[in-house]
């Protein structure tokens, strides 16, 4: 093995694009791969939940190659390559921790959150809002768009009005419904949805965590459902909703199946 394996990844990765390399990898182009790049993501997200370390480590790598591959077909275009890449991520560190590698001084997390942000408004941003990618996850980009707001001071004081708002949509909503106004009860059903983003946010609660929980949750208590229902040779569309429901509840007394 090389004694640096991220060159001697970055040389595979030239190979399989190269004259006599992989007839698949040569084909690709950015917009073809991006797929991956989403895919690979998500499967580091799902070690990181589950807590096994060997799958991450494995993961990371096929995050990484997706990085390198993207990076060389740049290259091979005179755009920039790898070590383009990993020179301006060391300049973006750098600058954005002044407290670390220059003299300023700060007291906690929160001070350089702010400072982070009057760093990146100093490099030609027009709004603090700027850098959240528009195709984030909605729950994911309402949190970051949410902190954002809070670090320039854009933010409740107390608790209670975080829940008064949640309370005040969850009313708009309601009226909305009564009226059978369908654009209306879109409207304030993300209204809700922001205010209890923001709900999450302010109790340090990462809502597409909390969210993806449940999802979990109901996976496998629907599961449970299933597995009991084949063992009697029905399943859920030859039953009652209440023989579901009384399957349900086992399932929760069973730590969801």
């Amino acid at each position: 093995m090389s004694d640096k394996p991220f060159d001697e990844l970055v040389n595979i990765m030239k190979r399989l694009r190269g004259e006599d390399g992989c007839p698949w990898d040569r084909e690709q182009d950015h917009k073809s791969i991006r797929p991956y790049l989403v895919e690979e993501t998500y499967e580091v997200i799902e070690a990181i939940d589950e807590g096994d370390f060997d799958k991450l480590k494995e993961e990371l790598g096929d995050l990484l190659l997706q990085i390198v591959f993207h990076a060389q077909m740049a290259a091979e275009a005179d755009r920039f390559d790898m070590d383009g890449v990993v020179s301006h991520i060391i300049r973006k560190i750098k600058t954005r921790h002044p407290h670390v590698f220059k003299s300023t001084k700060v007291k906690d997390s929160k001070e350089v959150l702010r400072n982070w942000e009057q760093i990146k408004m100093s490099e030609g941003r027009s709004s603090v809002l700027d850098g959240v990618p528009k195709d984030l996850p909605a729950l994911l980009k309402a949190a970051r768009i949410q902190e954002k707001a809070a670090r320039v001071g854009f933010d409740w004081d107390q608790i209670d009005g975080v829940f008064a708002k949640v309370e005040e949509e969850l009313g708009e909503f309601r009226a909305a419904y009564r009226d059978h106004d369908k654009e209306k009860i879109e409207d304030e059903l993300g209204d809700m949805f922001f205010a209890l983003v923001n709900l999450a946010r302010f109790l340090e609660t990462n809502p597409e965590d909390a969210l993806r929980g449940t999802i979990n949750k109901f996976i496998k208590r629907f599961q449970y459902i299933e597995r009991q229902l084949e063992a009697r040779g029905l399943d859920p569309s030859q039953v009652t909703l209440e023989e579901m429901d009384k399957i349900w509840e086992e399932a929760k007394g069973k730590n969801d199946g």
